[in-house]
Parts: structure tokens; sequence; C-alpha cells
């Protein structure tokens, strides 16, 4: 599918960008939407933001609006918006059901890359052209400009791939923090997973593929199953299984081939995850960051007493916030991620565009189930103009 995109409108001037045809290509459970807007209604001192005055069905409180930008302080900058996903958080924040909730009136997205155009006088670490990361949720990426505090944001390399910047923030950083945090995994290992085809999911699979880990990657049977598979090999499954292989002797077969993983990662709950903990090794881990399943996780006592198995929980929005006092480790590993995107070996999902203006065919498209291989279940706003592109709704983060 091609779109055409229009023009983006920031603080102190309109600002007019040749328009640019995008090709979205789509990948099953992967729905992407795009938001593109015109200045036409914007002024030089105010942009655009989508808002919500209160909590609710998004396609109903959320709404698109003109903003005053505001001044650029001593220790601010002036950032223009180039991409900022819809994940399912964001959803869930508009919602009201959300871990943490913004002040209302609030702008929604908490993931995206933007453009620095303009530093505060005090401003150190970055400068004008400088791309940029929100460090924690609740900035509020759904807009064309804003002024951020040098302390909120986190630079990035501009000469990665636009998509790979704007959804860099969440699933890759998830996915690589589960990697490094529970187990000492070493080339040769293997980890399982649920929910592969999810955006953790495929970053865990590229992640773990860079760093010679084996992965066995468990997906709900479908009619497309076979190329969802291919898809999913192709970028560095080792294994791609069937939930319900998971209870059938033909998993003795696959451990001959590989090691029983230290690792279990769990973006579903219910039945899938205590399945799971069925096949891991003694001594390992579980770790539940998502639950597509809306179901609880059940562990046998068997599997505490006599596997010893290790189960725990993990939050990237935590993670982040408790890296506050220090941002050393974030700051490594996104050098880390930028550096596999360089060399091909991390890639975003793909996405699928609509127009800003429809930026509700965008939000009731990203709280459909997921029905068929030609949908996407992901949504994201990019403003080269404005975007939107792929984040898995399969996770909860």
């Amino acid at each position: 599918m091609w779109l055409r995109f229009h023009t983006v409108c920031f603080r102190r001037q309109i600002r007019h960008f040749p328009a640019v045809y995008t090709h979205a290509s789509v990948r099953s459970n992967a729905r992407v939407a795009s938001f593109c807007h015109s200045s036409r209604v914007a002024t030089a001192s105010t942009c655009q933001a989508l808002r919500y005055n209160k909590h609710g069905d998004p396609s109903q409180v959320v709404h698109l609006e003109n903003v005053e930008v505001g001044p650029v302080g001593a220790s601010d900058v002036l950032v223009k918006m180039l991409a900022a996903p819809v994940n399912p958080s964001d959803i869930n924040m508009i919602q009201g059901t959300y871990a943490i909730l913004p002040d209302l009136p609030a702008t929604g997205g908490n993931e995206g890359v933007g453009e620095v155009t303009e530093v505060g006088h005090q401003v150190k670490s970055l400068k004008p052209g400088d791309w940029v990361i929100p460090k924690d949720a609740g900035l509020g990426t759904w807009r064309t400009a804003a002024v951020f505090s040098e302390d909120d944001l986190m630079s990035l390399p501009n000469d990665i791939p636009l998509l790979a910047a704007a959804t860099l923030g969440v699933n890759p950083c998830t996915a690589y923090r589960l990697l490094a945090d529970f187990e000492d995994l070493k080339s040769g290992d293997t980890v399982i997973q649920n929910a592969a085809n999810s955006g953790v999911g495929q970053a865990v699979i590229q992640i773990a593929a860079a760093r010679g880990i084996s992965t066995i990657n468990v997906i709900r049977d479908r009619p497309e199953f076979t190329q969802l598979s291919d898809r999913l090999k192709a970028i560095g499954a080792t294994h791609v299984i069937k939930e319900e292989a998971l209870r059938k002797p033909e998993m003795k077969e696959l451990f001959k081939t590989c090691p029983k993983p230290k690792l279990a990662l769990n973006g579903v709950g219910g039945k899938s995850a205590t399945e799971l903990l069925r096949h891991l090794q003694v001594g390992g881990s579980m770790i539940t960051y998502g639950g597509m399943a809306k179901q609880p996780v059940t562990v046998p006592v068997s599997a505490l007493i006599f596997k010893d198995l290790q189960v725990r929980g993990f939050w990237v929005t935590q993670w982040k916030r408790n890296q506050s006092y220090d941002g050393c480790l974030f700051r490594n590993m996104l050098d880390d991620l930028c550096s596999l995107i360089k060399q091909k070996k991390l890639a975003a999902p793909a996405c699928h565009k609509v127009l800003f203006e429809e930026y509700h065919k965008a939000l009731y498209g990203a709280m459909q189930p997921y029905t068929s291989a030609k949908k996407c279940p992901n949504i994201l706003i990019c403003h080269v103009s404005i975007n939107v592109l792929s984040c898995s709704r399969l996770i909860i983060q």
C-alpha cells in the first residue's frame, strides 16, 4: 500500500517538507497505522497533538487539537517529533487501566523518536539535529513538536532507520533486558518463549540469534502458520512450534537437537505459561512481561520443589526508572541495540500507514483482536509528517 504524507508544523515557524511516499508491508500479527497531518490548521506557536480529557474508549475520547508549544528554557530542548508508536500501554493509559496514569488532560504516546531543533543555553548533551527518545513513559509523543527537559531524553544516532529508532524504546529494550538480567546465557544455550510473533518476541529472536542463543518460539495455530513460521525463521528463529505441541511427545524429539531452555519468556499467561514451565531445565527461570490471555499464571508445586524454578516478572518502565540515578546501563543498552540495527541484525516490525487526520481508524484498528495474517495488532505515529507504525499489542508494557 502506498500513502502520501503532507507537511509538519512546529514552534516558531511552519515548515514544509516534500511529499514522501512510503511503502508499508504487512506481516502476520502486526497491525501498524501511521498518522500524517497538514499544518493548515496550526499557527507558528502551536502544534497538533492527540489529546484526551477523560479516560474511556480511545476512539471516543482522543481528539486532534492545536496546543501551545511553550518557550525553550535554559535546560530544555525543542523537539520535532518524527515517529511515535501506539503501544498497548498507550491504549491502557487512555482507558485508565494502566499502572501509571498522567494527569488529565493528557497527550497520548509513551514512545517515539524526535529531532532536536533548538536547545537552551545550559544544555550540554544535545544539539540541533540530534535524534532523541524519552527516558520514561508519560511524555506524550503523539504530537508534532514539544519542549522537553534535557534530562527527560536519551540521544540516538540519526543514521539508523527511522522506524527502528521510533520503536526502540519499549519492545527491543524489554527483549534485551529479558535476555540479560535473569540467566547467564551463553552461545549454545536455549530460550523458549510464547507470543513469539509479538514485537518483544521478534526482538528476542533477533538479539538471541546475534548472540548464538537458540530460541524455541511458540505461536498459536492459524491457517497461515507455515508462512508465519518461515518469516520468524528468516529473522533468526531456531524452532517455531504451535502451542499444542508443548503438550505432545514431539518435544522430546526437539530436545535431541538442542538443550532444554534455561529461560522461558511469558507474554501470554494462563495455560501457555504453565506449559513453558514444563520444559525448563532444573533451576531455570520463567519471566512474565505480558498477559495477552488475561489469565493468571499457575505454577505447579512440583515445578518449585523438584525443579527449583524461579518465577518472576519484568516491567521495562520500572527498570528505566530504577536507572534514573545512573543512566550507564540504559545508555550501554541503547548503544548495543543500535549497533545490532546498523549490522542489520535487528530490524523494526513491518508497518502499515494511515493518514494522521484519520487517527480514529488507527485507534480503532489497534484495539481489534488478531484475525488474520493480513492484519497487524500494532500502531505507531510518525511525523515526517506524522505516521503511525508497529508495536506488539500482545505485550502489556
